[in-house]
């Protein structure tokens, strides 16, 4: 079978769900301990459209396989190693807290870029819940449903991430940054000014969250907050670094960027509101030093891309962003100039890497998939990365 042929001859789907991508501008490896973020969400979505079913059988189709629908039995999930993880990840979340919902036939549709910690995954599940909501009208609003897709990551599928990410997916608004409280779960709607560009710029280096190194930082912060008493890392402020630097390496410098990156947070919201371009650059920076150096989860060739980037003169500041060990860097521009400044980046790291670095946002635009609209950005159609 080519495409998805036999799903889609059923005629329109009963139900559509719809959810972005995210790049985070700043605060990473923070919220699973309880801390800060800012994620902004991205033009490029993940689509799911869903037929229900009579029975208990899930059938699902992505690009991925153009050949072949993939299938298995509600109360029967079992990872396999598959994208058909996330999908089995949400009805198992599902199924835990009561009823399954009835069978169903999907059809997955993404300009989402995986493996560039752009939370493909995270796009995925929320898209899945939004379409299975309307479909079996479930009782659910946008942070239990953001719930849901965490838990089916980190339960079924395996990534010990944050709630970030399907917070941002559930949550974020077009053209705004979101500020999130991973404690309080508190969120605020950050616009960004008028004379700023955000830029994405991919390093050609894909990334896992499913265990690696993304799972040691996490048991890693894990094992400082105990070793400094406390239920998370959040609960050590600033006038605590002292006592940070007293612990045994790594365990300090895992600590000290986490401290050190909830600050910058509330710095980088400050200065966005203050429309603050020099400020945000140096936070940027610092940032992204803290990420290499104290919690290193980047790559050397990620920090060349980030070098080239601050060393653009159009480019207010770049950083890597999502979970790290490659993936993509974030830049801030004045408004018009991330497409022209990205490229020469791009150009310039190819030269020096090899790599087959590109340009992500901004760029031309596209036919979303199934849409007669248009998004910005390049269409692919790959496996989500497990996490960000």
């Amino acid at each position: 079978m080519a495409g998805p042929g036999s799903i889609e001859r059923r005629g329109p789907p009963d139900a559509v769900g719809e959810a972005p991508g995210r790049v985070n501008l700043i605060g990473d490896h923070t919220d699973y301990a309880e801390g800060l973020v800012l994620p902004f969400p991205l033009p490029f979505r993940t689509r799911v459209q869903l037929w229900r079913r009579a029975d208990r059988e899930v059938h699902a189709w992505t690009a991925l396989e153009p050949d072949e629908v993939r299938s298995y039995r509600l109360g029967e999930e079992r990872a396999g190693g598959t994208w058909l993880d996330y999908l089995q990840g949400v009805t198992r979340a599902l199924g835990s807290g009561g009823p399954a919902p009835g069978g169903a036939d999907v059809v997955i549709r993404s300009t989402l870029p995986a493996g560039s910690g752009l939370a493909s995954s995270a796009a995925l599940t929320v898209a899945l819940l939004r379409a299975l909501r309307s479909a079996r009208e479930l009782a659910l609003d946008d942070v239990g449903l953001a719930h849901l897709a965490w838990r089916a990551e980190t339960d079924l599928v395996g990534a010990p991430v944050g709630l970030m990410d399907p917070l941002a997916a559930s949550l974020g608004s077009p053209g705004q940054a979101l500020l999130i409280d991973l404690r309080t779960l508190a969120t605020e709607r950050v616009a960004l000014p008028a004379a700023l560009e955000v830029g994405v710029l991919h390093s050609g280096i894909s990334h896992r969250n499913a265990g690696g190194t993304y799972a040691q930082r996490r048991s890693e912060a894990d094992a400082a907050a105990r070793a400094l008493g406390v239920p998370a890392l959040r609960d050590v402020g600033w006038a605590e670094l002292a006592h940070v630097g007293e612990l045994p390496p790594p365990l300090d410098r895992r600590a000290r960027h986490v401290v050190t990156e909830n600050a910058r947070v509330g710095a980088f919201v400050r200065a966005l509101r203050a429309g603050d371009l020099p400020e945000l650059g140096r936070l940027l920076a610092a940032s992204h030093a803290s990420l290499r150096d104290d919690y290193q989860v980047s790559h050397p060739d990620v920090d060349v891309l980030v070098e080239l980037a601050q060393a653009e003169p159009d480019v207010v500041g770049a950083r890597i962003t999502g979970g790290g060990s490659g993936g993509a860097v974030v830049f801030l521009t004045p408004a018009g100039r991330a497409s022209q400044a990205g490229r020469r980046v791009v150009e310039a790291y190819r030269a020096r890497t090899g790599r087959p670095g590109r340009l992500l946002l901004p760029s031309g635009p596209l036919r979303r998939p199934g849409h007669g609209g248009e998004v910005r950005g390049e269409e692919v159609e790959e496996e989500p990365d497990p996490g960000r």
